[in-house]
């Protein structure tokens, strides 16, 4: 897989934590956003030690903190859906900062914005750090199935040649004068995304020819990367042993 994709995300680097294969980031990831989504929400101590935590993981990686912010701005439609909770939320209301809210509702936008915010904050971090293509080759030592993997793969190798023949067809119509100005041309729209989905598809059949002609039969050459070493899972297992550690407390202690 070419590497036109990794300049979105991914921020290369040799820290430790760009060093450590692939397989060890996705299951401390997956082990940590476990441990937030178990802790209760109503023990806010713990979510600020989850927030320390990702920090100090991005200051081991060298990935800026403006750099972070700005990429969990994805998570903006649930956040403005968190804060129209108290407001429509039924249930026992109180006054809070001068506005009558729902209680359980203001608890659900809370727990809400911290799970989530500190889920996409590790997601932001994995991506920051570790290219798609190792990833994929993360998730392939993890013994996802091999179909999935290949869709994926494909998926990543090909969005931008799909969004550059979008553009040009974009480009191709403003050219000929066509401007979309109200319902009346969603027609004109709505065959260009048609022409789009053909030419995609027709681009997939070439590309599978082309790979069978050099012997694929149904499998990726295997991969002969090195696996994980007990020392780079114990670096890995650091994170989500934290977070697990904090879970047990918050269980525990009010």
């Amino acid at each position: 897989m070419g590497s036109g994709h990794a300049h979105r995300l991914y921020l290369p680097g040799a820290s430790p934590v760009h060093r450590l294969p692939p397989q060890c980031k996705l299951v401390a990831v997956l082990v940590f956003v476990a441990a937030v989504v178990a802790t209760p929400r109503e023990r806010i101590w713990a979510f600020a030690g989850y927030a320390l935590l990702l920090a100090a993981v991005a200051a081991v990686a060298r990935v800026p903190y403006r750099v972070v912010l700005r990429r969990t701005l994805i998570e903006l439609p649930f956040v403005v859906f968190a804060l129209l909770m108290p407001f429509v939320a039924s249930g026992e209301r109180i006054t809070w900062l001068g506005l009558s809210v729902s209680e359980a509702g203001l608890w659900g936008a809370w727990n809400i914005l911290a799970k989530g915010t500190l889920g996409v904050v590790a997601s932001v971090l994995l991506a920051a750090t570790t290219e798609p293509r190792l990833l994929l080759l993360g998730v392939e030592r993890l013994r996802m199935p091999q179909p999935l993997v290949q869709i994926a793969a494909f998926m990543l190798r090909y969005a931008d040649v799909v969004a550059g023949e979008l553009r040009r067809m974009r480009i191709a119509r403003a050219a000929r004068g066509f401007q979309a100005r109200d319902l009346r041309d969603a027609g004109v729209l709505a065959r260009s995304l048609g022409a789009l989905f053909l030419r995609s598809y027709e681009r997939g059949e070439r590309v599978h020819l082309a790979m069978v002609s050099r012997g694929y039969d149904g499998r990726m050459p295997a991969s002969h990367a090195a696996g994980a070493t007990a020392a780079q899972w114990t670096a890995a297992a650091a994170l989500p042993a934290a977070a697990a550690l904090i879970a047990g407390v918050a269980w525990i202690v009010p």
